[in-house]
């Protein structure tokens, strides 16, 4: 027999009930996730994972001792694929600074990562306050090394186009804000904030602050701003 109520819910391919340890875990953090993405975390509980993965109680207490450690699990498994994916976009955009830059911005606005159903969960994460310390523990883990790619990055731009009174420190800040402020925005209003919308106005940003280096992006000021909803 193979279990199927996963592949009803959210899409995946059902697994056999022989699957290995390492298919049954990533089985649980899917389910996990469309569960949040539903629900929210105070409506998740170990039955309503259960209930998406077609698993038994018994099996998820097998893997995942407590709520608390699976939802953690779930928390570095998002932060782990998105770290993998940035990376692997940079390491394929050569050895040019401004080429680096542009596909970490890219990356950041890809479907993979960048999804209502994964956009809920990382937002969960963030207002509740029960996992706001596992959140920074994960995250202070990755945050400061893109951080520091990205101000390396900058810094190599501002060299190579003589920019003045550039700070590479304040550029990296500012595009974290964006990333997070563009993806609260993807979430809340999902027909006038599109990931395209979102990938733009950073990359106009950019233009602003590096004209030389984008130069097929328009700067962000000429860019009419969304109209508030009531």
């Amino acid at each position: 027999m193979v279990d199927a109520t996963l592949n009803q819910g959210t899409g995946e391919k059902p697994v056999g009930r022989t699957a290995s340890r390492e298919v049954r875990r990533q089985q649980l953090i899917d389910a996990t996730i469309e569960s949040i993405s539903r629900h929210g975390i105070p409506g998740t509980t170990m039955t309503t994972v259960t209930g998406l993965a077609g698993l038994s109680l018994g099996l998820v207490n097998f893997h995942f001792k407590t709520k608390k450690s699976l939802f953690e699990e779930t928390l570095r498994y998002l932060a782990l694929e998105y770290r993998e994916h940035w990376q692997g976009r940079v390491a394929k955009a050569g050895n040019r600074a401004a080429d680096r830059l542009r596909a970490m911005v890219e990356a950041h606005f890809e479907p993979i990562v960048c999804n209502r159903r994964k956009l809920t969960v990382w937002f969960a994460f963030y207002g509740e306050a029960a996992y706001r310390g596992a959140y920074r523990e994960i995250m202070c883990e990755m945050d400061p090394e893109r951080w520091n790619i990205v101000t390396a990055m900058c810094a190599s731009i501002i060299e190579e186009g003589g920019y003045e009174g550039i700070s590479p420190e304040n550029v990296a800040d500012t595009l974290e804000g964006l990333y997070d402020g563009f993806c609260l925005n993807i979430l809340m209003y999902p027909d006038e904030y599109p990931p395209e919308t979102a990938k733009a106005r950073v990359l106009g940003y950019l233009a602003g602050v590096f004209p030389q280096h984008f130069t097929d992006v328009a700067p962000a000021c000429s860019t009419p701003c969304r109209q508030g909803s009531s």
